[in-house]
């Protein structure tokens, strides 16, 4: 019996071992020099990111030096101001310059100097200046017409070679006369260690200074005519567009960054030079130690690997004689890999089916279980039969408590929202997958349920010992966050006190949707827990406006669309008063709904008929936003019924108008009015002037004239009637017949008689 498997093992390991001596020798000869250049590039990274820094202290101590000159302290009142005898403007100026001072890091002391009409030092406590040479000091300060300027100073005549860097800003500030001066003098140790994270290795030099040179500051006290330092200003000067370049001086190779800062009236270049020797060697270390373990390594990998192979082949041998055993499978002596893979294959994939299976078909099993749990479903099963099947769904109970969270979504179809009115199913639906996410990274077990309703509830999971007060209350705002982000929506929600057995589970799910009925209708995110610290229902109750009622009835049976759509806005409005709960805003607008099928009946309309046989209180009883509740009383009451009063309306409004056109054209010639005719129609005056005027398009009275002149016309064209009779029979007064006519026919009767006859000849002949 050959072993392939066994020989071919001793050559793999050593083989194995051969890319650790090659990828040694890559690092090495290759890696090392990539390594290195990186090394340098960090190196200059890290020094520009500390010159940012260091730029953006003294950016921030510019303005801040610059705010303060223009506070009111510092005005053209100080020099009015007797520091002797107004002890609180000595105080208020000591704690101002003492802000200051501990405003920033790099801050030594802020000074207010004042020359005129005394000269007085603040620093930060009151002194007057007596000794004429430290006067000199501070006066030198103002003998410039700059405002605001760094500069080196020394303020202590008897030393002059200590100097610090100060900034100076003239008080009053932006003032060409100034009296005084604020001083903020820089700590030049703080400032040579912030210079100092410029030069991370201890061998480099790293200095300051300004490029008109009259100012100079070195990390390492090095004087600005130091060789090196001398040799770095040269070499930048000869080539000043390159911000880092590689320095030869006494045989060390250097890497210099180099940069400026734009301050106040100058600029300022830092130079940091350090040598790379110092940065490489970590690398150059580490690269021949990993090419030394490389060659100890291979040496070992091949003396192990034969050893190695024995004692790893005996359970291959045994594996492959156990699989082999199976009658469905031959044993083949050649590869004991072959009866291997076989096996192993048809064991995954009978395996990768079985798991796909289940995890496909245990989510809704467990969901449709968790639904009939909460709704009540299992009342009869006992807290055992209860463990044992939620341990079968794959949930870990022992020692558990459970929390339930009712949720309820509301404002979803305002238009900023992104799901308008039909899509509830598809906003639960993102509202669970919400749910599910967030729940999962604050508690280790959790289930949601879906409603399809925009409710959901959640079942938490947790260990008894846990406490969940600070859990859930993080959970509730992120979850609420989220909702309104990305659903644009609002949540309610109901959290329900913990309870320790199953069998409590849908007592408090019952406890945790009826309370969210109690929810304010008019807040937008709620959060109520059953232990009663938040949202507990209000002692006011909301009084039912019943005179709104009636007058939205009136409006509704007289047709008036516009007036009932504004007292039904007012209607909803006094229910939902300030702190009204959703349950008694839904008991107003059912009894509202009530009333109005009460006076639809009352005028002869059959409700089953007009709304389709739709169960009207069912439909509104599931809504549970104040504007979409009237939006669907317009829709659905108010609409359908307009329009059936209007169809109905259209038919005793045709004729009434015909009845009055026969009346016209039966009594033009007597004296007849609008009133009359309303009365002989059996109509009000107002509806018989409506309907006439949308059936004829024109007003009675103009309708009545527009007869009477037809038939006037006629007698005069076809008759010999004198004048007088011709007014009579058309219906006109012979009194005013002749101004009428002419101011409707442009002449008067005797010429219109004349002109219709002169026409008639014409046409005869």
């Amino acid at each position: 019996m050959k072993h392939p498997y066994k020989k071919s093992l001793a050559i793999i390991l050593t083989i194995s071992s051969i890319p650790g001596f090659i990828i040694a020798a890559l690092v090495y000869w290759m890696g090392g020099s990539r390594l290195e250049s990186e090394l340098l590039h960090l190196h200059q990274l890290q020094i520009e990111q500390g010159a940012r820094n260091m730029d953006q202290q003294l950016t921030n101590l510019e303005v801040m030096l610059s705010h303060w000159a223009s506070d009111n302290q510092f005005d053209y009142t100080l020099a009015e101001v007797d520091f002797h005898k107004n002890y609180d403007r000595v105080r208020d100026i000591t704690q101002t310059l003492l802000v200051m001072e501990g405003s920033n890091t790099l801050t030594k002391r802020v000074e207010l100097s004042l020359v005129k009409p005394a000269a007085v030092l603040f620093d930060p406590q009151y002194s007057p200046i007596s000794d004429d040479t430290y006067k000199r000091v501070y006066e030198n300060l103002l003998k410039t017409d700059k405002l605001s300027y760094w500069t080196q100073w020394a303020f202590d005549p008897d030393h002059p070679g200590e100097k610090d860097l100060t900034l100076v800003q003239h008080i009053p500030g932006g003032s060409s006369q100034p009296f005084g001066a604020l001083l903020l003098r820089l700590d030049s140790d703080k400032i040579a260690s912030t210079l100092k994270s410029l030069m991370p290795y201890n061998e480099e030099e790293s200095f300051l200074i300004q490029d008109s040179g009259d100012l100079y500051f070195s990390a390492s006290g090095a004087s600005a005519e130091a060789p090196l330092v001398k040799a770095l200003r040269e070499k930048i000067g000869e080539e000043p567009s390159k911000r880092s370049f590689f320095y030869d001086w006494q045989g060390v190779t250097y890497t210099v960054s180099y940069g400026t800062f734009s301050r106040i009236a100058s600029n300022w270049t830092y130079v940091s030079a350090s040598p790379v020797p110092s940065i490489t060697l970590p690398v150059l270390f580490i690269s021949k130690l990993i090419f030394l373990l490389s060659i100890i390594a291979l040496v070992l990998a091949g003396l192990l690997s034969w050893f190695a192979s024995h004692r790893i082949y005996s359970p291959v041998k045994r594996l492959a004689r156990h699989l082999a055993g199976d009658q469905h499978m031959s044993y083949n002596k050649e590869d004991e890999f072959a009866v291997i893979e076989k096996r192993w294959s048809l064991l995954h994939e009978q395996s990768d089916e079985m798991r796909s299976r289940l995890s496909g078909q245990l989510p809704h099993v467990r969901e449709s279980f968790l639904r009939q749990l909460i709704q009540g479903y299992y009342y009869a099963y006992s807290e055992d039969d209860l463990k044992r099947r939620m341990e079968s769904f794959k949930w870990e109970i022992r020692d558990r408590q459970f929390v339930v969270f009712y949720m309820q979504l509301t404002g979803n179809t305002n238009g900023e929202g992104k799901f308008k009115f039909g899509d509830e199913g598809l906003a639960t639906f993102a509202a669970v997958n919400i749910i599910s996410e967030l729940a999962g990274k604050h508690f280790e077990q959790h289930n949601a349920v879906n409603f399809h309703n925009l409710k959901a509830a959640l079942l938490i999971l947790a260990p008894h010992h846990e406490p969940l007060t600070g859990k859930l209350q993080a959970f509730s705002e992120e979850l609420t966050q989220t909702f309104n982000q990305v659903l644009n929506m609002h949540v309610t929600m109901v959290v329900s006190q913990p309870v320790s057995w199953i069998t409590e589970i849908p007592t408090a799910f019952e406890g945790a949707r009826q309370l969210a009925a109690f929810r304010n209708i008019l807040s937008g995110n709620q959060v109520i827990y059953m232990d009663g610290r938040t949202g507990t229902p209000a002692d006011d109750e909301v009084q039912y406006p019943l005179v709104l009622e009636k007058e939205l009835i009136q409006a509704l049976q007289s047709g008036q669309e516009e007036l009932t759509c504004e007292l039904l806005e007012s209607f909803l409005t006094a229910l939902t008063m300030e702190g009204a709960k959703e349950i008694e805003v839904q008991l107003g607008m059912l009894q509202l709904l009530g009333s109005i099928q009460h006076a639809v009946m009352a005028s002869g309309i059959q409700p089953s008929r007009l709304f389709k046989g739709v169960n009207l209180y069912e439909s509104l009883s599931q809504i549970r936003e104040p504007r979409l509740m009237l939006e669907w009383f317009r829709e659905k009451i108010v609409k359908p019924y307009l329009q059936e009063i209007v169809r109905r309306t259209d038919v005793q409004t045709k004729r009434a108008a015909e009845q009055a056109v026969d009346y016209i054209r039966q009594y033009y010639m007597k004296d007849i009015s609008p009133e009359s005719c309303a009365e002989h129609t059996g109509t009000t005056l107002f509806f018989l002037s409506r309907a006439f005027k949308q059936v004829t398009g024109k007003y009675f009275l103009d309708y009545l004239m527009e007869v009477r002149m037809n038939k006037a016309k006629e007698l005069l064209r076809d008759t010999d009637l004198l004048i007088s009779e011709v007014a009579e029979q058309s219906g006109f007064q012979h009194s005013n017949f002749h101004r009428i006519f002419k101011k409707m026919e442009g002449m008067n009767p005797t010429q219109y008689k004349e002109f219709s006859r002169g026409k008639a000849l014409e046409a005869d002949e």
